[in-house]
C-alpha cells in the first residue's frame, strides 16, 4: 500500500533523476502518471541494481547492501557483508567472525534499525555483529547526514531496514537453515531462521502481520602468540650496583629522569647499537629486550537468538499505524587457556651463553633465561545480553500537501557477565626464546632440570604447577530509554523548494554499571586436586610456530561449575559481601532535538540542479551519580547544545552523470563509562614495577566534525556504475587519555606503591582526507557461456593526521606529536568476481587493507607507544543454486586463506608484537520460500 507522501516522493525523484525504479526508460512528459512498479529483487545482480538505485536517488551520499532474496543476506553477519562497501574497513576478526566496522577509517558509527537509534546496555551503540543477517532487508551506509537524522556518529550512520508485512503482496513464508563449520574449533553449528508474513483486506481496512525469528550458534577457537613489551636491561658489562642482564626499572633512583616514563618518548627508547642511559651519572650502554612471552588458546560457544514482530494497519488510504518489537540476544561462554613466561628474570650471569642481538641494534632477538617465573591461567568468561525495542507509531495525510508521522519508542537492554579464573605458577629451570623467529612469530623452548625425576619441560604435567591467585569478578550494565518523535513533510512550490521537512525528537536515557571484584590466593600443587580441575589443550597454533603445542591450566569450566567449593578452598564463603554486585555509577541523560530542512530544485540552463539544506539543534543534559568502593557518593551535572547545518547540491550533468557537493556537521557524545569519575587502582599483577589506575571525566565535551564531500557518479547500461568521492573531515576534541604518576598506599601490602593514572580528556584534534572509488560492471558483449559475469570493485585512499598530547609527570600537556589517526589504513580495496546464470550464482571476493595505527600502548615501557596492525586480507566465497522456484541450496566459505593477523610496535622488523590465528568457516544451507 502506497501512502500519498511516498508516492509523491517517488514521482519527484523519478522526474528529477530521469530513471525508473528497476530499469532505465525513456522519460516523457507523462511519466508522473505511470504506475509505480513494485520490484521483487532476486539474485546478486538484482540486489546490486537496487543498491545502486538507492545510492542514485538519495540526496545524501549513501551506499547500500540489499538482500539477494528474502532471508538471504550475502554473508554470515552484517559486518562481513559491509567489508565490500566502498569506504568501509573491518577489523577485529575473532571468535569466528569480524566484529568492528569503520567508515573511512573512523569507528564512531551510529547504528539505527528502521531509523531508530539502538544501543546495548550502558553503551551508546550496538554491536552490528549481534544483529542477525537473516532479519535484514537493506543496510544503508550514510556518509553524509541530513538534518532529519540523528547528529551523532562522526564516521557516519548505518541504518538497518527489516522486513514488514506491507512489503509483500500477500502471504510469504521463508525458512532457512545452514550448518556452519569452524575449522579450528572442529565444530559444525546451526543457523536457522523463519519468516511468516501475511496481509488481509477487511471492512476495517488492511491488516498485515509479520514474524521473523533467527537463531545462530557458533563454536570458535582463536590462538595467539605475543612477545611482551620492551624494557631496558643491563648489558654483560653492567653499571656499578647492577648485575649482568639485570632489568632496569622505572622508579630506580639510580636512573636519571625516569627514562621509561617521560614526555617525548612515544617513539620508545633509542635502539641503535651503543645507545646509553644515565646511570649513577655515568652514560651506560643498555639492552632492550622483552619482559615476557605469552600465548592464548581461546575456545568458546556463542549463541544469538533474535526476533522481529511487525503489525501494520491501514484503515484507509490516508493513514497507517505500525507496531514493531525487536529483540536480539547474546550468550557467550569462553575459556581462555593462557601460558605466560617472564623473560626478564636473572639469566646469562656469565659469558658462556650471551644473547643474540638484531644486527646494528641493542635489541635482544634470542636469549637464554635462567630460572624464570611463569604462570598459567584458566579463565572462564560468561556473558549474556538481552535487548528489546518496542515502537508504536503512525502516519497521516492531513491534506494534499501535509503529512505527519509520529512514533513512541521504548528500549531496554541488560548485559551481565562473570569472570572466574585460577592461576597456576612455578619457577622454571630455564627457557630459550627467539622473540622473532618466523616473520614476527616467536619461538619458545622450555628446559628440564636433569637432577629431578620430573620433566620440567613437559608443560602438560600438573606436578610442575602450583595454584596461585583466584579472580572472581562480575558485572551488570543496564540501560533503557523512552523516545518520542514527530516528523512532518509539507509539499511546497515556493522559491525553488519542493518540500519542507520538520520534526522534533525527545529522548530520556538512563544507564548504570555495577560490578564486583575479588582477588585472593591459595598455594598447593595442582596435582593434589581432582583430575577434572586440570585441562590440557592440544595442537596449538596449528603447527605454524616453533612453540609448545600444549600445556596444563586450571579447567575454567570445572572451576566455574564448582565455584562454591573453589571459593571455600581459597578461604571465603559464598555469602561473603564480596560477591555482592555494587553500582559504581548512574547517569540520566535527556536529549532534545529540533530540525528543519528543505529539498529544492531548479534549472541551470538545460541542467537540473537539486539538493537539500537543513539545520538541526540538539541539546543534551546529564545528571550523574558516582559511587566509589569507599567514601561518599559524588554527583555532577552537565549539558551541551549543538547546531548542526547541512547543505547538499546535486548537479545532473547528463541523464546518467551526477555530481554532488555536501557540507555537514556531526558530533560524537562521550561514552557513559568515560564520564565516571571514580578511579580504579590495579595492582602490579605482572611484576612490571608499578600498577595502573584509570578513571573518567564528567566534564568531557562532544567531539565535533566538519565534513566536506564531493562526488561524481556515472550510471550506464543495466545496473552498471562507476563513482568517485573526495572527502575531508576536520575533527575537534578527540578523547585521548592523559597520564600521570600517582602514589598511594596499596590495600594489599599497606606500603606506598607507584601507579600510572589514565583519564580521558578532549585533548586531541585531527584531519582526515581521502578518496573513495567504486564500480559495478556487468559486460553485455560476452559469449553465452560467460554471460552473467560481473565485477564489483572499490578502493579507499586515506590521509590522516592527529595531534597527540605528551604529558608530564603531573599530567600537564608538555607538547604534541603528530601521528596518523587510530584505525585508519592509507589504502584499502575489495574486488568481487560475480557470476550469475539461470538458477546458479556465485561470488568470490578479496578484501585487503594496509597497515594502520591501532592503539597507543600504556606509558609503562621502553617500546614505542604506537601499536600498528600489519596489512590484513580476506578471501570469501558464496554460491547458491535454485533447485526450483521454492528451494535454494547455498555454499559459503570465509577467511579461506586462514590468515595470521599480526601487530607490531611501529617498526615491523625489530618490534614485532601480536600474532593471531583465526579459523576458516564453511557453510552449507538450504532456503525454502513460498
Amino acid at each position: 500500500m502506497f501512502k500519498r507522501s511516498h508516492l509523491a516522493s517517488a514521482v519527484i525523484l523519478a522526474m528529477a533523476s530521469q530513471l525508473a525504479y528497476a530499469q532505465q526508460e525513456d522519460n516523457n512528459e507523462n511519466q508522473a502518471e505511470q504506475p509505480v512498479e513494485v520490484i521483487e529483487v532476486s539474485g546478486i545482480r538484482g540486489s546490486l541494481n537496487k543498491a545502486l538505485n538507492l545510492k542514485r536517488q538519495n540526496l545524501q551520499i549513501v551506499d547500500a547492501i540489499v538482500a539477494e532474496d528474502i532471508g538471504k543476506f550475502p554473508d554470515n553477519n552484517v559486518v562481513e557483508a559491509l567489508q565490500r562497501v566502498t569506504g568501509i574497513q573491518v577489523t577485529d576478526r575473532g571468535q569466528g567472525e569480524v566484529s568492528t566496522v569503520t567508515i573511512r577509517g573512523l569507528t564512531d558509527v551510529t547504528t539505527t534499525v528502521n531509523g531508530r537509534n539502538i544501543f546495548t546496555a550502558s553503551g551508546r551503540a550496538v554491536a552490528l555483529a549481534d544483529v542477525p543477517a537473516a532479519l535484514l532487508e537493506t543496510v544503508e551506509v550514510f556518509k553524509t547526514r541530513s538534518a532529519s537524522q540523528i547528529g551523532s556518529g562522526i564516521a557516519g550512520q548505518i541504518n538497518i531496514e527489516t522486513q514488514r508485512p506491507f512489503n509483500f503482496e500477500g502471504e510469504k513464508v521463508v525458512v532457512a537453515a545452514r550448518g556452519i563449520h569452524q575449522e579450528q574449533a572442529d565444530k559444525t553449528d546451526p543457523s536457522v531462521s523463519a519468516l511468516l508474513s501475511n496481509r488481509w483486506d477487511t471492512k476495517h481496512g488492511e491488516f498485515g502481520a509479520l514474524v521473523n525469528v533467527s537463531y545462530t550458534r557458533t563454536n570458535y577457537r582463536d590462538q595467539s602468540i605475543t612477545p611482551g613489551a620492551m624494557v631496558p636491561f643491563m648489558t654483560n658489562n653492567p653499571a656499578e650496583g647492577f648485575g649482568q642482564l639485570e632489568r632496569i626499572f622505572l622508579d630506580d633512583a639510580r636512573v636519571s629522569e625516569s627514562p621509561i616514563w617521560q614526555a617525548g618518548l612515544e617513539q620508545g627508547l633509542p635502539y641503535q647499537a651503543g645507545s646509553t642511559l644515565d646511570i649513577n651519572g655515568v652514560p651506560t650502554e643498555y639492552y632492550l629486550s622483552r619482559d615476557a612471552i605469552f600465548a592464548s588458546d581461546l575456545t568458546g560457544e556463542r549463541e544469538r537468538p533474535a526476533a522481529n514482530i511487525s503489525f501494520q494497519w491501514a484503515p484507509n488510504d490516508r493513514s497507517e499505524y505500525l507496531f514493531e518489537a525487536f529483540y536480539n540476544g547474546f550468550r557467550n561462554e569462553s575459556f581462555n587457556s593462557l601460558l605466560f613466561n617472564f623473560t626478564d628474570w636473572w639469566g646469562n650471569v656469565d659469558d658462556t651463553n650471551p644473547p643474540l642481538l638484531f644486527e646494528g641494534t641493542n635489541i635482544i632477538k634470542e636469549r637464554y633465561v635462567d630460572s624464570p617465573y611463569a604462570f598459567n591461567s584458566g579463565d572462564l568468561s560468561v556473558g549474556q545480553t538481552d535487548s528489546y525495542v518496542f515502537a508504536l507509531g503512525g502516519n497521516w495525510i492531513i491534506n494534499d500537501d501535509l503529512t505527519l508521522e509520529s512514533e513512541v519508542i521504548y528500549q531496554k537492554s541488560k548485559f551481565e557477565s562473570e569472570f572466574f579464573a585460577m592461576r597456576t605458577d612455578r619457577t622454571a629451570p630455564g627457557l630459550y626464546v627467539d622473540f622473532n623467529d618466523k616473520d614476527g612469530v616467536p619461538a619458545l623452548e622450555m628446559m628440564d632440570n636433569p637432577d629431578t625425576e620430573i620433566d620440567e619441560s613437559d608443560l602438560t604435567d600438573p606436578r610442575i604447577w602450583n595454584t596461585a591467585e583466584l579472580y572472581d569478578n562480575g558485572n551488570e550494565n543496564e540501560g533503557d530509554s523512552l523516545t518520542f518523535k514527530i516528523d512532518g513533510e509539507y509539499f511546497v512550490d515556493e522559491f525553488g523548494f519542493e518540500r519542507i521537512n520538520f520534526g522534533a525528537r525527545w529522548d530520556k536515557r538512563e544507564v548504570s554499571e555495577a560490578d564486583r571484584l575479588l582477588t585472593t590466593a591459595y598455594r598447593a600443587p595442582l596435582s593434589e586436586f581432582d583430575p577434572g580441575l586440570t585441562h590440557v589443550n592440544s595442537n596449538f597454533f596449528d603447527g605454524q610456530a616453533d612453540f609448545p603445542d600444549s600445556w596444563a591450566v586450571a579447567n575454567g569450566y570445572y572451576i566455574y561449575n564448582n565455584r562454591s567449593e573453589i571459593r571455600n578452598i581459597y578461604g571465603y564463603d559464598n555469602s561473603s559481601e564480596n560477591l555482592v554486585i555494587r553500582k559504581n555509577f548512574e547517569i540520566e541523560e535527556t536529549t532534545t532535538a529540533l530540525y528543519l530542512q528543505g529539498d529544492y530544485s531548479f534549472q541551470l540552463g538545460d541542467k537540473l540542479v537539486d539538493g537539500q539544506v537543513g539545520l538541526r539543534w540538539e541539546d543534551a543534559d546529564r545528571d550523574m551519580d558516582f559511587i566509589p568502593d569507599a567514601g561518599e557518593t559524588s554527583s555532577a551535572s552537565g549539558g551541551t547544545s549543538t547546531i548542526l547545518p547541512t547543505f547538499v547540491v546535486r548537479y545532473h550533468l547528463t541523464d546518467d552523470l551526477l555530481a554532488r557537493f555536501a557540507y555537514t556537521e556531526t558530533i560524537r557524545r562521550p561514552n557513559f563509562v568515560q564520564l565516571n569519575s571514580n578511579i580504579v587502582y590495579n595492582e602490579d599483577l605482572t611484576n612490571v614495577g608499578y600498577g595502573t589506575a584509570n578513571g573518567g571525566n564528567p566534564d568531557l565535551e562532544p567531539v565535533e566534525s566538519q565534513n566536506l564531500d564531493i562526488s561524481l557518479e556515472y550510471y550506464f547500461g543495466e545496473g552498471n556504475s562507476i563513482y568517485a568521492t573526495w572527502f575531508r573531515r576536520d575533527i575537534e576534541g578527540f578523547v585521548f587519555d592523559s597520564v600521570n604518576v600517582v602514589r598511594r598506599d596499596s590495600p594489599e601490602t599497606g606500603e606506598e606503591e607507584t601507579y600510572i593514572l589514565s583519564q580521558p580528556d578532549n585533548s586531541s584534534n585531527g584531519v582526515l582526507t581521502g578518496w573513495e572509488l567504486g564500480a559495478v560492471y556487468f559486460p553485455d558483449y560476452l559469449p553465452d557461456a560467460l554471460d552473467g559475469f560481473g565485477v564489483q570493485a572499490s578502493a579507499t585512499l586515506l590521509d590522516s593526521e592527529q595531534d597527540l598530547p605528551n604529558f608530564g609527570p603531573e599530567g600537564e600537556i608538555e607538547s604534541y606529536t603528530q601521528r596518523d589517526m587510530f584505525g585508519v589504513s592509507d589504502t584499502s580495496y575489495s574486488v568481487v568476481a560475480i557470476y550469475e546464470k539461470d538458477n546458479f550464482d556465485m561470488r568470490l571476493s578479496y578484501v585487503w587493507r594496509d597497515d594502520f595505527l591501532n592503539n597507543y600502548e600504556a606509558a609503562l615501557f621502553a617500546n614505542p607507544r604506537g601499536v600498528y596492525r600489519r596489512p590484513e586480507q580476506s578471501v570469501d566465497f558464496q554460491m547458491s543454486y535454485d533447485v526450483n522456484e521454492h528451494l535454494t541450496v547455498t555454499l559459503d566459505g570465509t577467511n579461506l586463506t586462514e590468515e595470521t593477523y599480526q601487530s607490531y610496535y611501529q617498526y615491523p622488523y625489530t618490534h614485532n608484537f601480536g600474532n593471531a590465528l583465526y579459523s576458516r568457516t564453511f557453510a552449507l544451507g538450504v532456503r525454502y520460500t513460498m
